[in-house]
């Protein structure tokens, strides 16, 4: 018996039927070059890095989130979704595609100057990554609908204006490389995420935006900011 009611299962929407459980939510930091500069790093240097969210941080598509307390610098930034349907830790990169169940567009929003706070004070990034409505996620299209993303448009447009652009085939960790690397460090479960990192042009975002993502061949992702 549980001294307090449980919460709910969080689910992402399946396009050909169902629904998908999220059971952890990890995300890859600076996975394009030109993203890695815009943050002041080297991205020829750096290996690849993993931070995550809580699941129930995901924003169903069309919805509109609130403008989150104790931020000044709200931001966006657009990121290829990886499902995961199958098991594995220590996961071979010439097997790690068998594991992916399928793939969607998502949001990492961001409290940046908090994290940026956090960042150079050396402490964890959690207060500005894994908050509250931080991971919209539109549906997830299974391998079998789409086959694997190995390149692709990727953009977010804000107000029917382009923020940013770039192409999927230029993730420095592609999706096989990534998911490989992350089960070395834990096992991979169905109903994991994996955000796979976000192209330059990452900015803030203010009350009453409408946000649209999109990856090639990929449900679009729709949000809006309250007012």
């Amino acid at each position: 018996m549980y001294v307090v009611e449980p919460s709910p299962t969080v689910a992402v929407p399946v396009t050909t039927g169902g629904e998908f459980p999220v059971r952890r939510i990890y995300c890859v930091g600076r996975n394009y070059r030109a993203h890695a500069i815009e943050m002041g790093t080297d991205p020829d240097r750096e290996a690849p890095f993993f931070f995550t969210k809580p699941s129930d941080a995901i924003v169903a598509n069309g919805a509109t989130i609130p403008y989150p307390a104790r931020t000044e610098d709200y931001q966006h930034e657009i990121e290829l979704v990886v499902a995961i349907g199958k098991a594995g830790a220590a996961i071979a990169v010439g097997q790690a595609l068998d594991h992916v169940f399928g793939y969607a567009v998502g949001l990492d929003m961001t409290r940046r100057d908090l994290q940026m706070i956090a960042r150079n004070a050396g402490r964890p990034w959690d207060m500005g990554k894994a908050f509250d409505h931080s991971a919209p996620c539109a549906a997830i299209s299974p391998v079998g609908q789409v086959g694997h993303l190995a390149n692709g448009a990727i953009s977010l447009e804000i107000n029917g204006e382009l923020r940013q652009a770039s192409d999927v085939s230029l993730l420095i960790w592609n999706v096989a490389e990534t998911i490989a690397d992350l089960s070395t460090y834990v096992a991979l479960q169905p109903g994991d995420l994996i955000y796979t990192g976000t192209p330059e042009g990452v900015g803030p975002v203010r009350r009453g935006d409408h946000l649209v993502g999109k990856v090639a061949g990929l449900t679009d992702l729709v949000v809006d900011i309250a007012r």
